[in-house]
């Protein structure tokens, strides 16, 4: 299986629009951080967790010719914003399985309402398939999928373990049960979004506690805003086997 984090910054992406702040005016490219999304391959397979406000730089950036479907975590605009610029894909596919809670859907519904219409449809817009996700455990290309179940202050959110692979994005609180689908995972992916604790985010040491209590074998930090800090400066302070995602970053499973 290979990861592509297609995005690690979080709702206004770095730079921030007019911000001066040092790590908006860096020069690393690995301070430049997309929306937050990943593509998941494996076999001739390619799903993307969320579709956020910039897909279309995503999928040129990364080459994607192709997607079998989009798991959504929940329907805020950073992770679903995007849902139009499927269009390439679904003009030589088909319509587009999409995969998430019922309430995303029904909010997808009314954002994106002539993408759902059947009935005397614009012919330059997309299609999908709606698949409704609820707590409990499902198949895409032969690979098991299971939602965990998290919650962004109020926001019922859904993570996904894809056999030794889970990606958590927008988490704050987390029961113990749903913990303990990801125990034996050998890549955990989690927001981390600065070191101040923040109402709807787990922030750096509330990221790294809960690292430790899964005990992944490596963990990535994503949905990071540019109060984290330099991204050079944040990962010689990190523990061992604890690792700054960055945009375009690909990893092996």
């Amino acid at each position: 299986m290979k990861v592509t984090f297609l995005g690690t910054g979080t709702s206004q992406g770095i730079p921030v629009i007019g911000s001066n702040h040092p790590v908006c005016l860096s020069s690393d490219p690995r301070d430049k951080r997309l929306r937050v999304s990943v593509l998941v391959q494996w076999e001739d397979y390619n799903y993307v967790i969320d579709c956020g406000p910039d897909f279309r730089q995503q999928m040129l950036s990364n080459k994607v010719t192709r997607i079998d479907g989009i798991l959504f975590t929940h329907e805020h605009s950073d992770h679903v914003a995007g849902l139009d610029d499927i269009r390439p894909f679904f003009f030589n596919q088909g319509d587009i399985p999409i995969y998430a809670h019922i309430r995303v859907l029904d909010t997808l519904r009314k954002r994106f309402e002539y993408v759902f219409v059947t009935e005397d449809k614009y012919p330059g817009a997309p299609g999908v398939k709606e698949i409704v996700i609820k707590n409990t455990p499902f198949e895409l290309g032969g690979l098991k999928v299971v939602p965990v179940n998290t919650f962004h202050n109020r926001v019922q959110v859904f993570g996904y373990r894809l056999n030794n692979f889970a990606y958590l994005t927008d988490v704050k609180t987390i029961e113990e049960e749903e913990i303990n689908k990801l125990k034996g995972v050998k890549v955990l992916v989690v927001n981390a979004l600065r070191e101040k604790p923040h109402h709807s985010h787990f922030n750096l040491e509330e990221a790294i506690a809960f690292i430790q209590k899964v005990n992944p074998e490596k963990a990535y930090l994503t949905h990071l805003s540019h109060y984290m800090g330099f991204h050079e400066e944040v990962q010689q302070k990190l523990p061992d086997k604890i690792y700054l995602a960055y945009d375009n970053l690909q990893i092996t499973i």
